[in-house]
């Protein structure tokens, strides 16, 4: 079994930063690439970035380009999502998710390890 943990998430004002940070742990060979989706109330779940397993293909979507940015390390089984200038149209659960391939994808149904979450909320 493999578990994903977010963290870093908190109320932040317009314009702030947070880097969201995603543990992996148990068995780690079941996640090579990774991906940030979010939640806001009332909308479904949609894709926010992705990142390969060796770490040199990334992806993200066009709502939050040039403002967020995706990396990991995984000598420490780690992923991590940079958040700038945050909007209060960010304001969403965060959830990182793996899956057993190398390249991400955008759509959550080819992912098969999520973690619980972390609340990011903008104030205006």
């Amino acid at each position: 079994q493999v578990t994903l943990v977010e963290s870093g998430g908190g109320l932040v004002q317009a314009g702030g930063s947070l880097r969201l940070s995603c543990a992996v742990s148990g068995r780690t060979e079941y996640v090579a690439a990774m991906a940030w989706f979010r939640q806001s109330a009332g909308k479904e779940r949609e894709f926010v970035s992705g990142i390969s397993y060796n770490g040199g293909y990334t992806d993200v979507a066009e709502s939050v380009k040039g403002r967020f940015f995706v990396s990991r390390n995984n000598a420490k089984n780690e992923a991590y999502l940079e958040v700038d200038i945050l909007k209060p149209e960010d304001t969403a659960v965060y959830y990182c998710a793996g899956l057993a391939r190398d390249y991400p994808s955008r759509s959550e149904e080819d992912y098969t390890t999520w973690g619980q979450g972390t609340q990011v909320t903008v104030a205006s």
